[in-house]
């Protein structure tokens, strides 16, 4: 156990290491408690055209139950202050799930972004002690069906990545539990689940998944193998490999800015910034000054800090995240580097215990994600 986030979590269980459970991730299913995450609602007639400020995503153009990764950015830069999920779940309702290490500069941010906006009326409420479970893995939708209510399992095969609807759970003794968000989605590269709870649900609900799932088919996670299965998804981590100096652009992340906010008049935080960034040097953009890459690293693994040089040993860039890979047996890790080095193949080294380690930059994620897209997905 470890404190994170004003909570203690664990890195790992105690009867199986980081890298069997990894592996049981990938290949059954874990259930991670990640109800350190802050869970919010912004909601009233001015909520989405308070996102469409604070976010460069086009928040009034998401369907009912439909989420997109986003980003909080500063006004001026376009530096990212968090990366977020948002989720549209009415008309005037928007379900925000932001970092705990974060929960304080958000909490600021928002309040202060909330009391210089002169649009319609918005507001802002943390679901203080609500309950995050993250159902991860080949057998999570199985599992998932297993414990909803009759009628409600029916309904999963249609819920897509990046969808959710409010679904409820048979506890012990038969009783049904509240209507849950449940979002399909997670953190692991896998099909999967995070499912929302109530401040007094949260223990029952991931109880009735572990006693339908039994050791063999789902067992607990721990935040070491949340790890080093998201660095093989591919996915960043806020304060390691993304922060407030880095933009969208330059974290590999332009993708969130959609096609209907990249005119005059984008009108979001830091748009000054990014909006040039996005267009390369070539095509009269400006282009970024260095990009985030994946890098596959021999001998020792490469951790965060480390410098990554390139062949005439010049100081390149910088790992943000590196862990040996449980998948694939070999060390891979995150970091950024000078622009035009970051082409698949490219040829660098990290420096690790001052002694220089080859590292071949490789495409992202490391492992092929299994996100539930319909049945040509599976």
């Amino acid at each position: 156990m470890v404190p994170f986030g004003g909570f203690h979590m664990p890195v790992q269980y105690g009867s199986h290491s980081i890298a069997a459970s990894h592996a049981f991730t990938r290949e059954r299913a874990s259930l991670f408690d990640v109800g350190h995450m802050v869970q919010r609602h912004l909601s009233g007639p001015g909520a989405a055209d308070f996102l469409r400020a604070v976010t460069p995503s086009a928040a009034d153009e998401l369907g009912l139950h439909r989420s997109t990764l986003s980003a909080l950015l500063w006004r001026d830069t376009g530096g990212i202050v968090d990366d977020t999920v948002v989720s549209r779940l009415g008309d005037e309702l928007f379900y925000l799930v932001t970092n705990a290490a974060c929960r304080d500069k958000d909490d600021r941010y928002l309040a202060d972004e909330l009391a210089a906006w002169a649009g319609r009326p918005v507001a802002h409420e943390e679901l203080a002690g609500w309950g995050l479970l993250a159902l991860q893995g080949p057998l999570a939708a199985e599992l998932l069906g297993e414990v909803l209510a009759d009628g409600e399992a029916a309904d999963l095969p249609g819920v897509l990545f990046g969808s959710s609807l409010f679904a409820r759970v048979r506890l012990a003794g038969g009783e049904l539990s509240s209507p849950l968000l449940v979002s399909r989605g997670g953190y692991t590269g896998e099909d999967g689940f995070e499912i929302s709870t109530p401040p007094d649900e949260a223990a029952a609900v991931a109880e009735a998944l572990l006693a339908r799932g039994g050791p063999e088919r789902l067992r607990l996670a721990g935040l070491g193998a949340r790890d080093s299965l998201r660095l093989e998804a591919g996915m960043c981590l806020y304060g390691h490999d993304l922060d407030d100096t880095t933009t969208p652009a330059e974290a590999g992340l332009g993708w969130i800015v959609p096609k209907s906010r990249r005119g005059d008049g984008a009108g979001f935080h830091g748009a000054a910034a990014i909006l040039p960034q996005l267009v390369p040097a070539a095509k009269g953009g400006k282009g970024v000054a260095r990009r985030r890459v994946g890098l596959v690293v021999s001998g020792a693994p490469a951790r965060e800090g480390a410098e990554i040089v390139s062949g005439e040993g010049e100081v390149v860039g910088t790992v943000t995240s590196g862990c040996p890979s449980p998948t694939l047996g070999k060390n891979i890790a995150m970091g950024y580097v000078k622009d035009g080095l970051h082409k698949a193949g490219t040829e660098l080294a990290v420096v690790v215990r001052g002694k220089r380690r080859g590292a071949v930059v490789t495409k992202m994620p490391f492992v092929p994600t299994k996100y539930w897209k319909g049945p040509a997905s599976a």
